[in-house]
């Protein structure tokens, strides 16, 4: 994989363009009591008013809103109730940052329909429409990008669906499948995530990153979620408050690998990334031409 060889895309996000030809971050808005990352628990709109202005002045271009935790083992929460967090969250981030480009990370149509109707512009969706019949539906009615995830099972026991033939030739077919419904909903615009500790064992998530290039195949734009994940601080033997550094680490190989979008908890670091990366970039096209 080249630094150059990645596919361009621009992401019509309800009317705002979204220009992925250099990689974007997207900082994570947590509105849960239970995230696998301590610090990344925001329990009240003022709180995520600050952690939403730290992100967007380091940097970030997307900001990813969450009422339900979808670490492995999670337990769900009542369905209206993430609606109306949700709803608070978008409304709140709207009045305060009416430039920013909100995306919600939620698996229920309803949750997803509450929060487009609210003015958020993407959805991210764990389970790629398998959860829910009507997401897909949804999401093409109102005309938003969607965040494909690759994923087997919901968060109580998706660990226990981790065993594959072969693991990108199962994803690459997922893809295609999953990206051929999308677009008969009337999804133009799909962003694939491979679904790093998502029905995954350890080793799975380092194949994944090291081989993340054979995903574009799919020609659609790339999001990667590794942000201080178990993988990380197991093998590093850290813990979750200590895995930033492994997670900048991978993060540059990700990009290097073809990552459109980054999904993190620290944003200026991962902006970093983005930077040096396309440093890199410039040096090697220089180079070859």
């Amino acid at each position: 994989m080249h630094l150059t060889d990645s596919v361009h895309h621009t992401l019509n996000c309800r009317g705002r363009l979204l220009d992925l030809d250099q990689p974007v971050v997207m900082g994570i808005l947590n509105n849960t009591s239970d995230s696998f990352y301590t610090s990344s628990r925001l329990s009240s709109i003022e709180d995520i008013i600050t952690r939403a202005h730290q992100h967007i002045f380091q940097g970030a271009q997307i900001l990813d809103v969450g009422a339900m935790s979808t670490r492995p083992g999670a337990d769900e929460i009542d369905e209206i109730e993430e609606g109306k967090r949700i709803k608070s969250v978008i409304e709140a981030l709207i009045s305060t940052f009416p430039d920013v480009i909100l995306s919600v990370d939620t698996y229920r149509a309803s949750v997803a329909e509450v929060a487009l109707e609210a003015g958020a512009h993407i959805i991210n969706d764990i389970s790629g429409g398998q959860f829910d019949s009507r997401m897909l539906e949804v999401v093409g009615q109102y005309g938003a990008p969607y965040i494909l995830m690759h994923n087997r099972a919901k968060s109580k026991v998706m660990q226990s669906h981790v065993a594959y033939d072969d693991l990108l030739q199962t994803m690459t077919r997922y893809f295609y499948e999953r990206l051929h419904i999308a677009h008969t909903a009337g999804i133009t615009d799909v962003i694939i995530d491979p679904g790093i500790g998502f029905s995954k064992t350890i080793t799975h998530n380092f194949q994944l990153i090291e081989r993340l290039d054979e995903l574009l195949i799919v020609k659609a734009p790339l999001l990667i979620g590794l942000s201080r994940k178990s993988f990380i601080y197991k093998t590093l033997e850290l813990t979750a408050a200590e895995a930033l550094n492994g997670t900048t680490a991978l993060h540059m190989l990700a990009l290097d690998k073809g990552a459109s979008i980054l999904r993190v908890h620290d944003v200026a670091e991962a902006v970093e990334c983005v930077k040096l990366q396309q440093g890199l970039r410039r040096a090697n096209s220089k180079a070859s031409g």
